[in-house]
């Protein structure tokens, strides 16, 4: 596997961000940390499958370079590993366009609907 490096996406009280790359710009996927009382909660979401040697490496690099450099004491390291892709990133401003635009996509398919009721045949 190559060199991985984490770049944080965001950081709260209780967890943290982060997008993971491998060599110089290739996106591996993104891992979220929640901090609790006794435990370190994780969502590993991969862009592709890894093979198991390299996942538990990738688990151990998390645990080593986010969750035991966080100094915050736990029991376990619990980690969910899901593999998807990346569909979009929403925020309120890109959700308006979106609903503007599938407005515009009904009002342009009931005005076909509307041309197609006169068509003698």
């Amino acid at each position: 596997m190559e060199q991985i490096r984490f770049e944080r996406q965001f950081r709260t009280p209780s967890s943290e961000g982060y997008f993971i790359f491998a060599g110089v710009n290739l996106k591996v996927g993104m891992v979220d940390l929640h901090f609790t009382t006794t435990n370190v909660r994780a969502t590993l979401v991969l862009e592709q499958d890894m093979d198991r040697e390299d996942l538990v490496k990738l688990i151990e690099q998390i645990d080593e370079d986010l969750v035991l450099s966080a100094d915050i004491p736990r029991d376990d390291l619990l980690v969910s590993v899901y593999v998807g892709h990346d569909a979009g990133f929403f925020n309120d401003e890109t959700l308006a366009e979106e609903e503007d635009y599938l407005a515009e996509e009904e009002d342009d398919q009931d005005e076909d609907d509307e041309d197609d009721e006169f068509i003698e045949e």
